[in-house]
C-alpha cells in the first residue's frame, strides 16, 4: 500500500503474535474482529509496545470515537473511506512521531553553551574557559545560568536573591553583588553579566 511494508493478521490474536516478530511503526487496527474486539487489542498494545494505532470501525457515533482514543489509538477513521484519507493519515501520524522523537533526542542530548573563549556544560554544572575547569560554587554556577539561560533578560537583585539563594533567605541583595564580582573575576569576561545601574543584572 502507497509504499508501505505491510504484515496482515485475521485475527486479535494473530495480530498480537505477529508483533512479537514483525516491529511495525504504525498498527491499523479494525474495531470489529472474529475473535476479541479491536478496544481490547488497543489496550494491549498500548499497555506493552510502543506503537501509534490508526483503528478502524463502521462506528461513527462520536460515543464510540472517544472510546477508541480513550483506549489509546492516536486516530480513528470510519467505514466507509477513501484510502487516499487512509494513507494521509498514517502518513500525518508518522510525521507526528518522528517529530516527537527527534525532540526526545534533542532533549536527550547534553547542552553546551559557548560564549567566546568560555563553554559551560549544563547537565554536568561544568564551566571551562580556554579549555580549563574553572571552580564555581554551587550558588555561583546556578547564578551564571539564570542570567546566560535568559540572555538579555534584565533581573532584579531580588529576583536572582529569590531564585538561587531562596525565598527564605535571611541575608540582603548585596550578596547577589558580590557572588557577580565573584564570577566576573573567575570568568575574565566582563561583558557576560551586564550591570542595569538601579536595577540589577543582565
Amino acid at each position: 500500500m502507497e509504499g508501505f511494508h505491510t504484515n496482515t493478521a485475521a485475527s486479535g490474536a494473530a495480530g498480537l503474535n505477529e508483533l512479537e516478530s514483525f516491529n511495525p511503526d504504525l498498527l491499523l487496527l479494525d474495531w470489529m474482529l472474529p475473535d476479541q474486539s479491536g478496544l481490547d487489542i488497543c489496550k494491549k498494545v498500548t499497555a506493552n509496545y510502543n506503537i501509534p494505532i490508526l483503528m478502524i470501525t463502521a462506528k461513527s457515533d462520536i460515543t464510540d470515537k472517544v472510546l477508541g482514543l480513550e483506549f489509546g489509538a492516536d486516530d480513528y477513521i470510519t467505514k466507509p473511506f477513501d484510502l487516499r484519507e487512509v494513507v494521509a493519515r498514517i502518513r500525518t501520524i508518522l510525521r507526528r512521531v518522528d517529530q516527537a522523537n527527534v525532540a526526545e533526542r534533542a532533549a536527550e542530548e547534553v547542552v553546551v553553551i559557548r560564549f567566546k573563549d568560555i563553554e559551560i556544560v549544563a547537565e554536568e554544572r561544568l564551566v571551562k574557559k580556554n579549555g580549563q575547569l574553572v571552580d564555581l560554587t554551587p550558588k555561583e554556577f546556578d547564578l551564571l545560568m539564570k542570567l546566560i539561560g535568559h540572555k538579555g533578560k534584565i533581573f532584579t537583585r531580588t529576583e536572582l536573591l529569590d531564585f538561587v539563594w531562596g525565598y527564605d533567605f535571611a541575608g540582603d541583595t548585596r550578596t547577589v553583588d558580590t557572588h557577580i564580582q565573584r564570577l566576573r573575576k573567575k570568568l575574565d569576561a566582563g561583558d557576560l553579566i551586564t550591570t542595569v545601574f538601579g536595577i540589577g543584572y543582565k
